[in-house]
């Protein structure tokens, strides 16, 4: 079992990790440069001689290399803008961002990002990536636009120092309150004569009887009674951890009544831990490969010849077990606990990314650049970027409205959009008053939000944490404890679930992390709440 956790700490999701750059000019200096004679300050091209420029992205595992993308072929054509792409699957980006920036090997631009705040305040400071204020004041109408209408985003994007370092990336449709929606096997529910399961008893008992009453009915014994990735964004368990009174998230980090707590050295979550791993690892009721697997395994699982999947974590019920077996699941409930608490977890942070898009120091032509990522602020053309092109995903209505044309027959929603499309992380914001005005909400979005008001909104924990900019001591300190701290939580937590010991090791594990420096973490976190909550009030 040793192999198994070694492995399951490359797929887990730890705070914000960046080696040291090299050094370069401060990032308060402006970048200047000499834009070619044939740069338009204005309207489309954007030069008359087609130039390049070399930008470094992820890419989804189902998606071309960006160059052969329709909507950025027809961007290139568009602005006479030409992106050398180098893509790199989204799995590993974090990692080769990483060694990008400190062999200071740059290219013009990394596009859907993903910088951290450590990031961006650092390498800001030491002119790794450059200021764009001024750049998007005299050439990004669209976003100054925005951030003019919109002066809580223009707050939330930009550094304690003053300076835009990153370009927001944001869909305002409140859709990620709660990632973790629970699936079950409802035919299968149905065929052993069980109802749908209330209590979080209930629900063991129907994992067991999955795995031992063969529901499938092939006299086989291949149901997996319970699949999903531990500690991955909508494919955790964590929501589950409110049936004894205190759900988990990705950070471990809840807020109530303006107080911070860590979810990983309480009560409830000790005796989550406890019941996970006696009536449901020990019964082999949970998919061993849950704490390894990566996407493609895990959606791989709803889609076998029989139907071999009992119950799952995923906000898009299709997207696991594809159009045609999605009629055979429904959506569960919190589940009341053994003392009967039943709640969720509401997500922190929300709000704009402000990570999106940034300027390296090597970039030559930054007006240019910054003409050509503006594109992709204008409403339609963001919508665009985050869901598909025109006439591939969209058509425009009889009022210019952009609505939705049917999915390719056998195709989910979530795998074609990941052909067409950069991204939820790609750069561009659509505006809670762009949906229904210049875009429809996808089919499954507005399932999403129905689903979320049906099942989760009156379980959902009151407060969160939210997006808070910290000072750059304070990220210091942050970056420093907690990529090793969560990292350690996450490790100890599925340990905890596979071999048990919770009982006999809690108090050296609570101290390890006191050794680690939760309390100091733990107090830059509520420092920075109380300060957040008294901007509100003034």
């Amino acid at each position: 079992m040793k192999s198994v956790f070694k492995s399951a700490g490359i797929l887990i999701l730890t705070g914000a990790f960046a080696l040291s750059a090299c050094s370069g000019d401060g990032g308060s200096k402006k970048q200047t440069s000499n834009p070619p004679a044939d740069f338009n300050k204005t309207g489309l091209p954007i030069v008359e001689e087609a130039i390049s420029l070399k930008m470094v992205s992820p890419k989804a595992a189902l998606a071309p290399e960006y160059a052969q993308m329709e909507i950025f072929k027809r961007l290139e054509e568009q602005t006479n803008v030409k992106i050398e792409w180098e893509n790199i699957p989204d799995t590993d980006f974090a990692e080769k961002k990483n060694l990008l920036l400190a062999s200071g090997n740059l290219p013009d631009a990394f596009y859907g990002a993903g910088f951290t705040d450590y990031e961006l305040i650092n390498y800001g400071e030491d002119g790794t990536i450059i200021p764009l204020e001024d750049l998007i004041d005299q050439y990004a109408p669209n976003l100054k636009a925005l951030l003019d209408s919109r002066p809580d985003i223009k707050s939330s994007i930009t550094a304690p120092d003053g300076h835009i370092y990153g370009l927001p990336s944001w869909e305002e449709n409140n859709l990620g309150t709660n990632p973790f929606f629970h699936v079950i096997n409802k035919k299968w529910l149905d065929t052993l004569g069980l109802k749908m399961p209330e209590t979080l008893d209930e629900y063991t008992e129907a994992l067991m009887a999955f795995k031992t009453q063969d529901p499938n009915g092939n006299g086989k014994a291949d149901e997996i009674p319970l699949s999903f990735m531990h500690m991955q964004w909508c494919m955790d368990i964590a929501g589950i951890f409110g049936a004894f009174g205190l759900p988990d998230n990705l950070e471990h980090r809840v807020v109530r009544d303006g107080k911070v707590i860590f979810t990983a050295t309480q009560p409830e979550y000790k005796e989550a831990l406890k019941y996970f791993n006696e009536k449901w690892y020990k019964q082999g009721l949970i998919d061993p490969e849950s704490f390894t697997q990566d996407a493609a395994q895990y959606l791989a699982k709803g889609k076998t010849t029989d139907e071999t999947l009992g119950s799952y974590i995923w906000w898009e019920v299709e997207e696991v077990v594809g159009p045609d077996r999605g009629k055979d699941y429904a959506l569960l409930s919190p589940l009341k606990g053994p003392n009967g608490a039943q709640t969720i977890g509401r997500s922190n942070g929300g709000g704009p990314g402000r990570g999106a898009f940034v300027i390296t120091k090597e970039n030559q032509n930054p007006e240019i650049t910054m003409r050509w990522i503006d594109q992709q602020y204008e409403p339609y053309m963001a919508a665009q970027i985050h869901w598909g092109p025109l006439d591939v995903v969209f058509e425009k209505d009889e009022n210019g409205k952009l609505v939705n044309l049917p999915l390719p027959e056998g195709t989910s929603a979530g795998e074609f959009r990941q052909k067409v499309a950069p991204g939820t992380g790609g750069p561009g914001v659509i505006t809670i008053d762009d949906f229904g005005k210049v875009v429809d909400m996808e089919p499954r979005a507005q399932q999403r939000a129905k689903d979320l008001e049906k099942y989760y909104e009156p379980y959902m924990e009151k407060e969160s944490y939210p997006s808070i900019f910290f000072e750059p001591e304070e990220l210091d300190k942050i970056n420093r404890i907690e990529s090793e701290l969560i990292k350690y939580v996450n490790t100890q937590r599925g340990k905890f679930i596979v071999e048990g010991g919770v009982d006999e090791q809690w108090d050296n594990y609570v101290k390890t992390l006191e050794k680690m420096g939760l309390n100091e973490l733990m107090e830059i976190y509520q420092n920075g709440l109380d300060r957040y909550n008294a901007t509100l009030k003034k």
